[in-house]
């Protein structure tokens, strides 16, 4: 191995040689003053070349890349856009219709609670008046089953205080007098 080191270190090529040859001067190739001016004119062609391939083949080639990546963000932010605006409609209908729907339940409500007040009401009259009759007629019954009750009181107490006095006395007193006696009783 210590052979091929020292090989690298020796001359490898034929202008190396050269160069050793003429005196052991070492300039760099592009820098020698006899190539200087073919070098400048293969540079300038090079360039050109290189300017031609590169401003009619891969420029435009990228331009059109970015155009198409442009284009495609553009693309999807308007559709982003349109999607955030159907959005926006649809929450807005959505709410005018949450609205619309609470404001008719409401006037629903408001009218089925008028509707069963007014209903409740004429019930209640209607109750009313049918219990004023049946009052009424429950206080004629009672009070011609008082007038009944009192006239049979009236009568009972007359033939108890007739039978009292015969019995007491031996003498029947006189209806009239009985009458008397048992009404003032009965109003005292």
């Amino acid at each position: 191995m210590a052979e091929s080191h020292g090989a690298a270190k020796g001359p490898t090529t034929a202008t190396a040689a050269h160069t050793e040859a003429e005196g052991g001067a070492h300039t760099f190739p592009p820098f020698e003053g006899s190539t200087f001016a073919s070098q400048l004119v293969s540079l300038a062609i090079a360039f050109v070349a290189l300017y031609l391939i590169v401003s009619r083949i891969a420029l435009p080639r990228v331009g059109s890349v970015l155009d198409a990546r442009q284009n495609k963000i553009d693309g999807d932010l308007a559709e982003a856009q349109k999607h955030r605006d159907e959005s926006e409609a649809a929450m807005r209908a959505y709410e005018a219709e949450l609205a619309g729907a609470r404001s008719r339940a409401q006037a629903i409500s408001a009218e089925t609670r008028e509707k069963l007040n007014a209903q409740s009401e004429a019930e209640r009259k209607t109750l009313e008046e049918r219990l004023a009759h049946k009052l009424g007629d429950a206080e004629k019954t009672i009070a011609a089953t008082r007038a009944s009750a009192m006239s049979n009181v009236r009568g009972i107490a007359a033939d108890a205080a007739t039978s009292i006095v015969q019995r007491l006395t031996g003498i029947a007193p006189d209806s009239k007098s009985v009458e008397t006696a048992v009404d003032a009783t009965l109003k005292g």
